[in-house]
């Protein structure tokens, strides 16, 4: 598991870190979640990675609009820690 705090600092670790999943926080210092995710589709190395969003905002709108991006699904906050594993794993899980 690899943790970063921005969006350049996903960018800076994305190259290498041959991720089988990303978690990404809609909001987020400098380059937001949707922005981060647009700027890895363009990448070899992530272009095809599941990504999965964790936002408070999730209006209809917006979670057609992460989903739009590759958004395999979008988490609402407040999660409950607890049951985020196993969230995550149900998400990716169906995805085949």
């Amino acid at each position: 598991m690899i943790a970063c705090a921005s969006g350049n600092e996903v960018l800076a670790a994305a190259a290498t870190a041959q991720a089988d999943l990303l978690l990404f926080d809609v909001m987020m210092p400098g380059m937001d979640g949707p922005e981060t995710l647009k700027v890895l589709r363009a990448l070899p190395a992530t272009a095809n990675t599941p990504v999965i969003f964790m936002t408070a905002k999730v209006q209809a709108a917006e979670v057609a609009l992460y989903k739009g991006l590759g958004a395999l699904e979008v988490i609402p906050k407040p999660f409950d820690p607890m049951e985020l594993s196993a969230q995550i794993s149900r998400i990716w899980a169906a995805q085949g």
